[in-house]
């Protein structure tokens, strides 16, 4: 009884359809009504009453067609979590509730490492529990080492319903005298690891303890060192130098490689691959943590048979040390290179919008935006979808999780409805979730605020041509302000000097008249 009388809560917004259904069901009795009881009518008032009929009848068809779309949204809002831990909008558990619907949502591969993965991870975990984060693990040691599950340990953070309370724990480095500097995180998974003898059970084990929308597995359980090559033929050994020989030798990479060669994909990767709906490639480090995943054994070529449809999100922004100077084409000639042709079917790209001020400091570090160069890009055989992907977070420029997820859920949406498929439950549920969340978006919308002072004219930006007008208006003035600060200090100076020379004067006349009077 309880669960009947939630559906007039005024949260549930069904009331308005069901007086609709009333109202149509007397307008369509009264007019079967009018025409059976009448002996006689005039064409005037039977057009009336068909017209009073079709009324009706219509508002119970539109009635029973929202009170269905409005049932599924409660079932989405009652399975939808905030990212507080509270449920969105509604909480009416009790009302058709099933977890599996979102359980029908596309299989999600994820490929990568770092804050990049993170980032995706946070988005699609709004459309489907169905996602699966193959992590790189190139120079972590063993399972017992301190900074091993790093990546693991974001992962599962980002996939959680309350990701501030679970980055707390697992990160939680304990400050009591006998467990001081040990870390919950890492102590957990190592006893995970205990219980079942495999690393990669206890990390998908651990996923359903701790009750994320997914699982996250590690691509290799082998130890495996990543290597790089460079343009002047020397060698740099374990993912952390690898940048700064490349920075301070100024030199190229020319290809990495990870050894052992033969190791072996960690148990449940592969199927998860060839499982897959929709794989995505980045963002992140291209050459230490995107490309180390596809050099394992077999794992690239599970993503080139696999039927999913695969995505590479370009980065951003150029990274010093692994790709300065990198255009986006220069970014897929790398994948290319590295794996073969056939990898990726779609390539994500910023259009650049972000306001040169965010900019600014990042071609300070040697950043810059990654221009997409589409004339070289149409050699790679790759569709290049190009839309504002990008948001400022923590005065960083990052990707906006839940933008690149919708814009990819969308793209699901529209082949489905391709193949005339808009009936079924996995379309229903997509298209549904993605309307609220592009309302969402529309509403977190923030104006950045103007800061002034921008030096562009030691980089070369795509911006500079963007933004030529507002930016030669700012260095126009910064000139001027440097420019009468010269001639102040030029005035200061002719005006010391002369205050120099009154002072020095007197001393010398008498000296010129002694000289004088010595001739004479």
């Amino acid at each position: 009884m309880r669960s009947f009388i939630e559906w007039f809560k005024a949260s549930t917004k069904v009331k308005r359809w069901i007086l609709l259904i009333i109202f149509g069901m007397v307008l369509t009795c009264y007019g079967i009504a009018k025409i059976l009881v009448s002996e006689e009518i005039s064409f005037f008032e039977l057009g009336k009453t068909i017209t009073i009929f079709v009324i009706g009848f219509i508002s119970i068809v539109i009635s029973i067609v929202f009170i269905q779309k409005r049932s599924l949204e409660i079932i989405i809002e009652a399975n939808n979590t905030t990212e507080t831990g509270e449920k969105a909008k509604s909480n009416i558990k009790s009302l058709i509730f099933n977890r599996k619907v979102y359980e029908e949502g596309p299989k999600v591969v994820v490929i990568g490492g770092g804050p990049g993965l993170n980032n995706i991870l946070e988005g699609f975990k709004k459309y489907t529990n169905n996602i699966t984060a193959i992590v790189n693990m190139a120079d972590y040691t063993n399972v017992s080492g301190a900074d091993s599950f790093k990546d693991i340990k974001d992962a599962i953070t980002s996939m959680s319903n309350n990701e501030n309370e679970m980055s707390s724990l697992m990160n939680l480095n304990f400050k009591n005298e006998k467990l001081y500097g040990l870390n919950f995180g890492d102590l957990y998974l190592v006893a995970m690891n205990e219980i079942y003898s495999n690393m990669s059970e206890a990390i998908l084990r651990s996923s359903q303890v701790l009750n994320i929308s997914g699982k996250v597995l590690p691509v290799t359980l082998d130890e495996i060192t990543l290597c790089a090559d460079l343009s002047d033929g020397t060698t740099i050994k374990q993912k952390d130098k690898i940048p700064e020989a490349v920075a301070s030798k100024s030199q190229k990479i020319n290809r990495i490689y990870v050894t052992p060669s033969n190791a072996k994909p960690a148990p449940g990767v592969v199927e998860a691959i060839e499982d897959a709906e929709i794989i995505i490639i980045g963002p992140g480090s291209l050459y230490t943590n995107v490309l180390p995943n596809l050099l394992v054994r077999n794992i690239s070529k599970a993503v080139k048979d696999s039927k999913a449809t695969k995505y590479y999100i370009s980065n951003i922004m150029t990274e010093p040390g692994q790709t300065e100077n990198y255009t986006l084409s220069e970014h897929l000639k790398a994948l290319q290179e590295h794996v073969g042709t056939g990898i990726i079917d779609y390539c994500l790209a910023d259009t650049g919008e972000v306001v040169p001020e965010y900019v600014r400091k990042y071609n300070k570090e040697g950043q810059d935006i990654v221009e997409i160069d589409n004339k070289k890009i149409n050699e790679y055989d790759v569709k290049v979808i190009q839309k504002n992907l990008s948001c400022i977070k923590d005065g960083k420029i990052m990707h906006d999780s839940s933008v690149v997820a919708s814009t990819i859920i969308e793209m699901v949406c529209n082949d489905l409805k391709f193949h005339d498929m808009q009936n079924d439950t996995q379309y229903l549920l997509l298209k549904s979730v993605l309307k609220e969340q592009k309302k969402l978006q529309q509403k977190s919308l923030v104006k950045i605020p103007y800061k002034t002072k921008i030096d562009f004219s030691n980089t070369k930006s795509k911006f500079k041509e963007k933004y030529k007008d507002r930016v030669d208006s700012i260095q126009n003035t910064d000139k001027k302000i440097i420019e009468n600060q010269k001639i102040a200090e030029q005035i200061e100076k002719i005006e010391n000097d002369k205050k120099n020379k009154a002072e020095n004067s007197p001393k010398r006349e008498p000296m010129r008249r002694n000289n004088k009077r010595n001739n004479n």
